[in-house]
């Protein structure tokens, strides 16, 4: 995927006049905003896309001509939430605020954010997922992505250092966001994790891979739940991120306010977490007068 994005932008650099530049300066921005790789590559692919379909830059493309490109993008686009048309009006807004032209960026459709809840595993089917894979290491992993509400970069960035066995805590660093977190160790995988160290001898990262730097690939934690899933009697379709979405809900369920699991799963809003209060299970108490409570 990454060989196809770079061969495109590449064609765009040489083809399309004015492009060199616009790359060499959104690279900038987006590494001073702090923002991803990926979403700097996104953004570009979009941008080099329409512009060798016109084979002109998007702000010689007329209006209508965009509209016509993204009316055929979505009906051309198989899935539901239309990722390719979304992904494409994403880039060209950020693309016109970029050179100053904000009225064509207000004037692209309009997205609306979908609804669709999170899908969360049960304690019974969590129990079967953690216990399927043969490999020690691809059992802590899973085990520990739902122990901590773990993001999939979050585990890999992970390092043996950053497990305090003393104080149970785990120490995740600069991660969405660029913010630091403290989460519980859970005493469970603590034990699991100790194991786990003594058996594999990783180095610095806690989940060695092959990746050039020592580390574990995202689509390496992919394969190891995907193929666990496989192998359990688990229907629901769920990812990786469904242990994140797992662990923030049995912790609501259990009592935990919502303002603390905002803060363990690192989010910067609130209205992020708050979709939770939407698939807790969550104890209900009649309707009653305060009053009658302040008096015991």
């Amino acid at each position: 995927m990454r060989q196809q994005r770079s061969k495109i932008v590449d064609e765009a650099i040489h083809s399309i006049h004015g492009f060199a530049k616009v790359f060499k300066v959104i690279h900038q921005n987006t590494v001073l905003r702090g923002q991803s790789k990926s979403t700097f590559e996104n953004y570009l692919r979009r941008i080099a896309l329409i512009s060798l379909h016109f084979e002109r830059m998007p702000e010689d493309i007329s209006d209508d001509e965009i509209k016509e490109y993204l009316t055929a993008l979505a009906l051309s686009s198989k899935s539901p939430s239309r990722s390719s048309f979304k992904h494409m009006v994403y880039g060209l807004r950020y693309y016109f605020r970029h050179i100053g032209l904000n009225k064509r960026a207000v004037a692209l459709p309009s997205l609306k954010n979908d609804t669709k809840l999170p899908v969360i595993l049960n304690r019974s089917e969590l129990k079967e997922l953690f216990k399927t894979p043969k490999l020690l290491k691809h059992r802590i992993i899973l085990t520990l992505a739902y122990s901590a509400g773990l993001r999939s970069q979050e585990l890999i960035k992970l390092k043996i250092s950053d497990i305090d066995f003393e104080r149970k805590t785990i120490h995740i660093r600069q991660s969405k966001y660029k913010k630091d977190r403290i989460v519980p160790l859970s005493n469970y995988i603590a034990q699991g994790l100790k194991k786990y160290l003594a058996v594999e001898h990783p180095d610095t990262w806690l989940f060695n891979g092959k990746e050039p730097d020592g580390k574990y690939s995202s689509k390496g934690l992919s394969w190891v739940m995907r193929e666990t899933l496989k192998k359990t009697k688990i229907e629901k379709k769920v990812n990786l991120h469904s242990l994140r979405h797992s662990y923030a809900t049995h912790l609501l369920e259990e009592g935990v306010n919502i303002v603390t699991i905002k803060q363990l799963l690192g989010h910067a809003t609130i209205q992020t977490t708050m979709i939770y209060l939407h698939v807790a299970q969550l104890p209900h108490t009649p309707p009653h007068s305060p009053l009658d409570t302040l008096y015991p």
